[in-house]
């Protein structure tokens, strides 16, 4: 059945008080946290998910809260999740299943497939329009070329090996093995290496990015260009957040912090 998401509300996420100084003021224990939920469920288990990463299972149906431990990060906002889950899949981690739902970083990753009929010596340029929609192909992005064979490999491929004598009845002899690389891309539906690069944080807008190949004596391909990309960063967490003011005919809460 998976993650339930319905049945529980008033999640809530408390500061725990490392020591209390005569004022009144406290210190929190870094990078944990009580959480408390209320659920209509009787028969179900919980799961908590922090920023999409699977953070434990209640014990028993009845549980109601859990210790919590969060990321160190001070330039952007937690999202902690709470589901019910079936007693028989207690203890199955569905962050993948969140995967489409994870918090917005303002990074752009790009993947490269280490194809096999890619020449040793080849380096990969990516480039960028900056938001204003003109691609610089003067400049990369990337402060050093991507080495695509940074260390040495043995190329696999049709004939290069003795025939159907590998892995699986493969013909190849030293090739990403089977769910060693990114499945079923390279040649022949194999498996391939995933080369990964990402950006470093931007502004929220509309991006262009592009891939040059450039080989050992320096003969660039033609570009390949991706589709615009739209990037908004995390929302900034905030601390100390307070009531400033309250309409009780409009219902309307102003926020602030210290």
């Amino acid at each position: 059945m998976g993650l339930i998401s319905e049945g529980i509300n008033k999640v809530r996420a408390f500061e725990l008080p490392a020591g209390v100084f005569r004022d009144g003021d406290s210190v929190g224990v870094p990078r944990t946290a009580l959480l408390r939920w209320q659920s209509s469920w009787q028969d179900k288990f919980y799961q908590v998910y922090v920023s999409g990463r699977y953070c434990g299972t209640s014990r028993d149906t009845n549980q109601r809260q859990m210790f919590v431990q969060l990321p160190n990060s001070f330039s952007s906002s937690v999202r902690i999740e709470v589901f019910a889950v079936d007693a028989c899949e207690a203890d199955v981690d569905f962050s993948g299943e969140l995967a489409d739902s994870e918090g917005k970083s303002g990074r752009v990753k790009i993947g490269l497939l280490r194809e096999q009929n890619l020449a040793l010596g080849a380096r990969v340029n990516i480039y960028f329009d900056n938001g204003i929609g003109e691609i610089d192909y003067e400049n990369p992005v990337n402060s050093e070329p991507i080495e695509i064979w940074a260390d040495w490999q043995d190329k696999g491929g049709f004939g290069m090996s003795r025939f159907g004598r590998s892995d699986f009845g493969r013909d190849w002899s030293a090739g990403a093995g089977f769910a060693m690389g990114y499945y079923g891309r390279g040649q022949f539906g194999v498996d391939a290496d995933l080369i990964e690069w990402v950006s470093e944080q931007l502004p929220a807008g509309v991006y262009k990015f592009a891939v040059k190949i450039i080989d050992g004596e320096g003969n660039e391909s033609e570009p390949i260009e991706c589709e615009e990309i739209f990037v908004e960063p995390a929302a900034k967490g905030v601390e100390s957040l307070q009531v400033i003011s309250f309409d009780e005919a409009e219902k309307k809460m102003v926020l602030g912090t210290n």
